[in-house]
């Protein structure tokens, strides 16, 4: 069962009876139904009745409800309402756009717009790069999603989409400093999607691709890469594959195993699962079987996209076939880039000694660690009330700055292994434990080596637009 967790947080106004005891029926009331009490709050004292402002958090919104039927019951006590914190938080949106100038005086207003801005207009008509140095261009990313394949939601549009939009705008900004907005395509097509970035892109310095479904994704990227001058990400591949790589290169010191002897299983072969398996090819890992809804996939299977065509070309050297559980025997690594519950207590018992298992699909994992508990050597989720979280913040933030501040015109191959390997560094071999093979996303070296290491690497390669100072 799901543990009582902050997104489904709401805060409960009651009034209580200034009666010795209301207040610890109250309590006990929420705990017995599995609410987490967070917080107490007086909101309204008199001498018979206390008003306050109680925070709950529930396993979902049935829970919640469940939660304010109980309290309502407690003799003594009155609901006066209840408040969605999360919706709460999200009221008018999650960002805004703020002047980085002051604008008091003429002397201001002259300079800033007309006429003053006139000279630097025409100074960027004659040389369009120095949109770079005197535009919001430098420092700001466009975050571009059709709403197709939002993580754990599906195919819920572009208006749906926007919410996690934002809170992507969020992390880059609060994470790295970044100016990020949120562009949420109405369209049909990957083409209606790469004319589109096509035109908003003299804005930006960057575009980050975000849930869009496969196989539309690997065009959109390939193709705007090839179409823009600024460096394109697909953080659903590329973040995921960065951080999944840099938790693995920690996990293998753990288990004292190397790249070339691991046999790999990839549970889902989608736009996160084919950027992973060629991240762990260059790594020189040999034996990789990736899994899909109809069993492994390999050369000559029936109904392969193109993507899953590559796959199957250079994957499964032993030509498996069949479902999960028939071709996890031996295998060192589980990936899990699925849903939830693909794999049992059991089929880890068949696994080689010392199994690595990353179960990273979100909110319910493929395996629930405590399910697997005792059976792996290192366990690590997406979740963030778990050990060893896999985040994607751990990598778009500072692979972002890092070619933003280059002047980089693409983001490579070698650029993002750079990535993987300075996150894998933030943690000291001396501290490495099962419970901690990558790093806290709240811990600032992350950004800090992440960005550099792709700043160096975008030098060294060749791919800047002109290096910036400071």
């Amino acid at each position: 069962m799901r543990a009582p967790n902050p997104a489904y947080s709401v805060r409960i106004r009651v009034e209580v009876s200034n009666v010795p005891g209301t207040l610890g029926r109250l309590a006990t009331a929420i705990g017995d139904v599995g609410g987490n009490i967070q917080a107490i709050d007086i909101f309204e004292a008199s001498a018979e009745l206390l008003v306050r402002d109680v925070t709950v958090e529930a396993r979902d919104e049935a829970h919640a409800e469940a939660i304010r039927s109980t309290v309502e019951s407690v003799d003594g006590v009155h609901v006066r309402d209840v408040s969605d914190r999360t919706f709460q938080l999200h009221e008018g949106g999650k960002i805004e756009m703020r002047s980085r100038i002051p604008c008091r005086t003429r002397d201001d207003l002259s300079m800033a717009y007309t006429p003053g801005v006139a000279r630097v207009s025409m100074a960027i008509a004659k040389n369009p790069e120095e949109a770079f140095r005197y535009t919001i261009k430098k420092n700001t990313i466009a975050i571009v999603s059709d709403g197709t394949a939002v993580l754990g939601l599906g195919d819920i549009g572009p208006f749906g989409a926007i919410p996690v939009m934002e809170g992507k705008a969020l992390l880059f900004k609060e994470f790295a400093g970044i100016d990020a907005f949120p562009i949420c395509l109405d369209v049909t097509s990957a083409e209606e999607i790469i004319e589109s970035v096509q035109r908003i892109a003299p804005v930006f310095g960057g575009i980050n691709l975000e849930d869009i479904a496969a196989p539309r994704c690997f065009e959109v990227e390939e193709r705007l890469d090839e179409l823009l001058d600024i460096p394109i990400f697909h953080d659903d591949q590329h973040g995921t594959a960065i951080v999944t790589v840099a938790a693995l290169r920690n996990a293998v010191k753990i288990v004292g195993k190397s790249m070339s002897d691991l046999k790999v299983i990839v549970a889902g072969v989608g736009a996160a699962g084919v950027a992973t398996t060629k991240m762990l090819m260059a790594l020189g890992v040999e034996n990789i079987i990736g899994v899909d809804r109809r069993g492994a996939v390999y050369t000559g299977r029936d109904e392969l996209n193109a993507s899953k065509r590559w796959f199957a070309e250079h994957t499964n050297p032993e030509m498996r076939k069949g479902a999960i559980y028939e071709v996890l025997p031996g295998a060192d690594v589980f990936i899990g880039l699925s849903g939830p519950n693909v794999i049992m207590r059991d089929d880890l018992r068949v696994m080689a000694k010392d199994p690595i298992v990353f179960a990273m699909s979100n909110p319910d994992p493929e395996i629930p660690p405590e399910e697997a508990e005792g059976m792996v050597a290192v366990m690590a989720t997406g979740r963030s009330d778990y050990p060893n979280q896999i985040n994607n913040v751990l990598a778009f933030p500072g692979v972002f700055r890092g070619a933003l501040d280059a002047g980089a015109t693409t983001i490579t191959d070698d650029m993002k292994m750079a990535a993987a390997d300075a996150i894998a560094s933030v943690i000291p071999d001396s501290e490495l434990s099962p419970g901690y093979i990558i790093p806290s996303v709240f811990n600032p070296r992350v950004v800090e080596r992440v960005s550099a290491a792709v700043h160096a690497k975008a030098k060294e390669q060749g791919v800047c637009r002109q290096v910036w100072e400071g």
